[in-house]
C-alpha cells in the first residue's frame, strides 16, 4: 500500500469564530494530501487530465474525534488502501502531536472527458502492466 505524508499549519481563514478548523477544510487537506501522494509517485492530476482521465470524488467519510485549532501544524498521512481498474480508495489520518484528530476514508472514481466511467491508466490502478 503506498503512503504519504503531508504537513499542514491551520491557517485563520480556515476556521470557525471558536478558533477551530472548519469541518470543511478537512476535505481540502484530503485533496491535498492525495495530490501530493500522487506527485511523490512521480505523476500529477495535470497528467492524468492531460491524457482524458478524471479522478471524481463518488463516496467520502470523516471521523472528528478531537478538533484542530488556529495555528496547529497537523500531518495528514493518506494511504491507498484499494485500487480496482476504475476505482481508487483511500484513508486519511489527521494527527498532531502523535494524536489522532481526524479520520477519512475516499472512494474516487475514473471518468473520460464524457464523464462516463473508464479505466484508470495501470501505474494508479496497480492493475497488471503497470
Amino acid at each position: 500500500m503506498q503512503t504519504g505524508e503531508i504537513q499542514v499549519r491551520v491557517r485563520y481563514a480556515e476556521t470557525d469564530r471558536m478558533g477551530l478548523l472548519h469541518h470543511a477544510n478537512y476535505l481540502v487537506y484530503f485533496e491535498q494530501a492525495r495530490t501530493e501522494l500522487l506527485r511523490d509517485g512521480g505523476r500529477t492530476y495535470k497528467d492524468l487530465e492531460d491524457q482524458g482521465f478524471f479522478l471524481v470524488v463518488a463516496k467520502l467519510e470523516v471521523k472528528y474525534k478531537l478538533p484542530a485549532h488556529y495555528d496547529d501544524v497537523l500531518t495528514i498521512r493518506t494511504t491507498v488502501t484499494r485500487t480496482s481498474p476504475i476505482r481508487i480508495e483511500h484513508k486519511y489520518e489527521v494527527i498532531r502531536d502523535g494524536t489522532l484528530l481526524a479520520e477519512g476514508f475516499s472512494t474516487l472514481a475514473c471518468v473520460g472527458r464524457d464523464g462516463k466511467l473508464r479505466e484508470m491508466p495501470n501505474w494508479l490502478s496497480g492493475e497488471p502492466g503497470a
